[in-house]
């Protein structure tokens, strides 16, 4: 048995596939410590620069002033804190929805939603680059799995006019977590109205970054007009991304907020989430809605990366969003670059299969907020360095 796992272990290593973790010293920045060693990161998904907050520090000590440290028990016994209660109402006001759910992680909210929503008699619908969680999800409920081109919503209806099922669902990442593009989400919508869909929008990278006082993806003024009282929309997203803690939620109209209630088992089978970090994700939201000043220079950094970066025989993909991906196409090569930036200080994690399709290798740089423009300009330094060796 060990013998077989060791093996496997060799042949990826030998592919450039093998994963290794990294041990921080400091708090998630945009200059980290690692091994008493700093480093400029272009790594993370603090795309605001909230995770090191003090106001948000300062809450969770409030926080654990007030409730502790633990929950003790799950929502449904008695882990379920005035904390949570009141961070779900301010969720669902902030996402224009009539209810919200918490749950501890993004893909335990994937997990729980798509299996409540769908089982034997139903079949979804999945774009091919969604996120791993969403197709974990729709393998677990067991329903119909049917997979489309990514955003090719020609494919998507011809699909949804042939399939016979007692109940349709489309998935989708909002933004696509390793390419950095929006889906056409009103197009979505309306397809999934006109063919009686539910749409399960995965949010996690927009949220907070996107739309109108960082209300997500469905605030883009291209969807402001086709999002919130659309009764198929199922929306979920991230908290430990832009917002800078942990956890995530759903907002769904009040039938499908007490589906998940009563049949999410990754909600119903779980401790709650420390009310610490709901208390201190209520500061999170209104840092999120008042600090329009942080998108504004998240954008101006997007805008000097891409300026930067135009010379390289390596392929920047189209994105207008904090995920910059650099495509190599070959992993070796990607491992290369980015072991290269390390020995110059900055941190780029190198992404290969299967996160990411055979010859589609890439370096992810994340950026923030919290990165000043000198930041950007050493990486795209270091970038052209490498190019040039």
């Amino acid at each position: 048995m060990f013998a077989d796992l060791a093996e496997q272990l060799r042949i990826r290593e030998q592919k450039g596939l093998r994963r290794t973790r990294q041990i921080i010293d400091s708090p998630q920045a945009s200059h980290i410590t690692i091994d008493g060693r700093d480093y400029l990161a272009f790594s993370s998904n603090d795309y605001l620069g909230l995770a090191n907050h003090p106001e948000l520090i300062a809450s969770a000590c409030d926080g654990a002033r007030r409730y502790g440290v633990g929950a003790g028990a799950s929502h449904l016994v008695n882990g379920h804190s005035a904390a949570h209660h009141d961070l779900e109402t301010a969720l669902a006001a902030f996402a224009g929805f009539p209810q919200a759910l918490l749950f501890s992680t993004g893909y335990m909210a994937n997990i729980g939603m798509v299996t409540a929503l769908a089982g034997r008699e139903d079949a979804i619908f999945a774009d091919k680059l969604n996120h791993a969680s969403l197709n974990d999800a729709a393998l677990l409920s067991r329903a119909q799995f049917i997979r489309y081109p990514h955003c090719d919503l020609a494919a998507l209806e011809q699909r949804l006019a042939t399939v016979q099922a007692r109940r349709k669902l489309v998935i989708s990442d909002a933004v696509f977590s390793m390419e950095g593009d929006i889906a056409p989400i009103r197009r979505l919508i309306a397809l999934c109205e006109r063919y009686h869909a539910w749409l399960l929008l995965d949010d996690a990278h927009g949220f907070g970054v996107l739309g109108e006082q960082g209300r997500g993806s469905l605030f883009l003024p291209e969807n402001t007009h086709s999002h919130s009282h659309s009764p198929n929309l199922v929306y979920m997203a991230t908290l430990g991304k832009a917002a800078g803690v942990s956890g995530a939620f759903v907002a769904a109209q009040p039938e499908v907020i007490e589906t998940l209630i009563q049949s999410a088992r990754s909600y119903i089978y779980t401790t709650a989430t420390p009310s610490l970090l709901a208390y201190a994700l209520l500061t999170s939201v209104r840092l999120i809605e008042q600090d329009e000043w942080r998108r504004e220079a998240l954008q101006r950094n997007i805008a000097q990366l891409k300026q930067g970066v135009r010379s390289l025989p390596w392929k920047l993909l189209p994105s207008n969003t904090p995920i910059q991906p650099l495509l190599t196409g070959d992993s070796a090569e990607a491992v290369r670059i980015s072991q290269a930036l390390r020995e110059h200080g900055i941190l780029v994690p190198a992404i290969r299969p299967p996160t990411v399709p055979q010859g589609a290798a890439r370096l992810r740089i994340s950026l923030s907020a919290a990165h000043w423009p000198e930041d950007v300009q050493r990486l795209t330094d270091a970038l052209h360095e490498l190019a040039s060796a």
